[in-house]
């Protein structure tokens, strides 16, 4: 998990989403010690949620002096949005409703320990580089298709971060321009037809306009119902997949990566997403060779995986600052 000159001890990871908060006591050797799961409360506002951030840190470095008998190194935390993590701020989210808040320094007043901050995706790709379906490549992109979609490139182990720390924002590209209305006020933005939020809320309109109860359907239910032959599943599902397939060629001419890593909810419908979709991008790559696509192996631990080698990473840079200080000193 982290390189032979990182120093030993612990570190927290914290993936914080609109929902929930994952996290987890990480040791030196990769292990997960303990994992939590907690309600991000975002309804209470924002203060509200950096305080349940920190309730939750605080309750892993307990766990950790009483488990590891490790030195705690530092807390990693990844969050959604903008963020300028040099700066350790997270510049906008909209669904927790921060614009330009210090995470770094307000958790690392409140906890007494080091904290570096980070985006989720980029964090889920540094994961999936180190641990994941991405060892080996080079040049990657990691696609997260959840609640939202956005993607960051890995290029020689680094994560693209952007001049503005925006980078990735592939749920935003226009695939269809009389498309749906997606959430940033544009139509037919990826996002609005192939994320798992727009699956879900597309199938339910059209199950409803045949005045049938479509329930609480997710978008791995669609993709199930898909393969067993419903035909307005099949209609959704394929209409996500082709404009998936749009996007991806898209950014393929643009940034040519050697393999696309699909990761989040809709990726868990595997064959059913990565076998036509690998024949949609076939066929719109007409010069351009296909990158692989594989699913992500990280999985719903990406996030937390990728907090934890943020921290592992601050921690060992911060040791070798220090012993190319005494050095200078001698």
């Amino acid at each position: 998990m982290r390189s032979s000159s990182s120093p030993g001890g612990s570190v927290v990871g914290i993936d914080l989403g609109g929902t929930d908060i994952k996290a987890a006591l990480v040791a030196a050797n990769g292990t997960v010690v303990h994992s939590i799961r907690r309600a991000t409360h975002r309804e209470r506002g924002p203060q509200a949620v950096v305080e349940a951030v920190a309730d939750t840190a605080a309750a892993l470095v307990t766990e950790n002096d009483e488990r590891t008998g490790q030195p705690l190194l530092g807390v990693g935390v990844v969050v959604p949005g903008l963020v300028d993590e040099p700066a350790g701020v997270a510049v906008y989210s909209a669904n927790l409703g921060w614009r330009h808040l210090p995470l770094r320094d307000l958790l690392g007043e409140r906890l007494g320990l080091p904290v570096a901050l980070g985006h989720d995706v980029r964090a889920g790709a540094v994961a999936e580089s180190r641990l994941g379906a991405g060892r080996g490549h080079d040049d990657f992109v990691f696609v997260a298709l959840g609640t939202g979609i956005a993607a960051a490139h890995v290029r020689a182990g680094r994560v693209q971060r952007g001049s503005r720390y925006s980078a990735g924002e592939l749920g935003h590209l226009v695939v269809r321009r009389t498309g749906p209305r997606c959430g940033c006020g544009r139509r037919g933005c990826l996002e609005a037809l192939a994320s798992a939020s727009a699956i879900a809320r597309r199938y339910g309109v059209a199950v409803r306009q045949q005045g049938r109860d479509a329930g609480d359907t997710s978008a791995e239910q669609v993709c199930r119902l898909a393969v067993m032959g419903d035909s307005v599943a099949r209609r959704i599902w394929s209409t996500a997949v082709a404009a998936l397939a749009d996007g991806l060629a898209a950014y393929t001419v643009l940034c040519d990566p050697g393999l696309i890593v699909l990761g989040g909810g809709v990726a868990r419908a595997g064959a059913a997403l990565t076998d036509p979709l690998r024949r949609a991008l076939a066929s719109r790559l007409t010069f351009s060779h296909p990158p692989e696509v594989a699913i992500a192996q990280m999985g719903t631990q990406a996030g937390c995986r990728g907090a934890a080698l943020l921290a592992f990473d601050q921690a060992a840079a911060g040791m070798a600052t220090l012993a190319g200080s005494a050095e200078v000193a001698r």
